[in-house]
């Protein structure tokens, strides 16, 4: 596979947190450390289900400075494809698995005076390593954290407890109560750095107010991990490998051609880091472009193409593979 070497663990410890969340936490296999990562880093999780090899994208929220096992948190979707369903109904303490090295697309920027972090429901994972970092760096933040009640709140009296409830401040759907996200943005110091993860909406609502109220554009950070929606299945031909590959109704692109033992590089599979980024050299119907790392001119285009998260409908596509 195209996203590094990957390193053997066990599952150590399996643990509910809150309404279909769970914790699971990976050990090296030859007891050796994990590698080094920082505040915001993700890895890429792999799941042999039944012969069918499922990768999906984590945000680690272990200490960053503790290498003896990574952590993640993984919400059970309602419609999933088949990733969360396998974490949470097939994955047991013991279990021998394969992660990915770290990778991290949600940096903080550590020239910023303060670090305001707004979060929605599983979206708060990358926070919590990143606070951590800023706890044990001096650096001022504050978090806002919004979850739909309070059985599906993870961690949230854990975050207060520890940060203190000047720093961090929880919002509940079900109680009313909504974050002040004009009155924040309009109350922050000069230089502050604004980082928000949760549901696409939010992340949309937040950036748009952040540009409203006057914020630099590079002072505003996001992070979205997006999946292949179902479709109708199709075919591509892939011109430089002669193959053609078929991708299923539930089944991305880069899923398809990997199971047909083609090699493409990917760091997120989610549709943010550009690494799947592929030519398309016939396009007989219509691109499905999902992702958010190409710009509306290059998706109007059709000649480049997602693999991790976009489909096609129509006749012929030929990918430059």
């Amino acid at each position: 596979m195209s996203g590094g070497i990957e390193i053997p663990v066990r599952v150590t410890q399996v643990t509910p947190v809150a309404h279909r969340i769970k914790r699971f936490r990976f050990e090296r296999l030859d007891g050796g450390p994990m590698p080094y990562f920082s505040g915001g880093a993700h890895i890429i999780v792999s799941m042999n289900d039944n012969g069918h090899v499922r990768r999906n994208a984590y945000s680690l929220m272990s200490p960053p400075y503790d290498c003896s096992a990574y952590e993640i948190s993984v919400l059970h979707v309602e419609d999933s494809r088949g990733g969360s369903s396998f974490m949470h109904e097939k994955v047991r303490e013991g279990d021998e698995m394969r992660v990915s090295h770290p990778v991290n697309l949600f940096q903080p920027d550590w020239r910023g005076r303060k670090h305001l972090l707004i979060a929605g429901g599983i979206g708060i994972t990358p926070f919590i390593a990143m606070m951590e970092q800023f706890s044990r760096e001096g650096a001022h933040f504050e978090l806002h954290y919004a979850v739909r009640t309070r059985d599906r709140g993870a961690y949230c009296e854990d975050l207060v407890a520890r940060y203190g409830p000047h720093r961090v401040k929880i919002y509940c759907d079900a109680e009313d109560n909504r974050i002040p996200v004009a009155r924040l943005l309009d109350s922050q110091p000069l230089g502050t750095h604004l980082y928000v993860c949760g549901p696409a909406g939010m992340i949309d609502g937040v950036l748009k107010a952040g540009l409203e109220a006057g914020w630099p554009e590079q002072n505003l950070h996001s992070e979205r991990f997006l999946s292949s929606q179902p479709g109708k299945p199709f075919s591509i031909e892939l011109t430089r490998s002669g193959k053609t590959i078929h991708v299923g109704h539930h089944e991305s692109m880069l899923e398809a051609i990997e199971a047909a033992g083609i090699d493409v590089p990917f760091l997120c599979r989610g549709g943010a880091c550009g690494q799947c980024e592929t030519m398309v050299t016939v396009c007989d119907g219509k691109l499905l472009h999902n992702d958010v790392y190409l710009s509306d001119e290059e998706k109007a285009s059709g000649r480049k193409v997602m693999l991790c998260v976009s489909r096609f409908e129509g006749n012929a596509l030929h990918l430059d593979l």
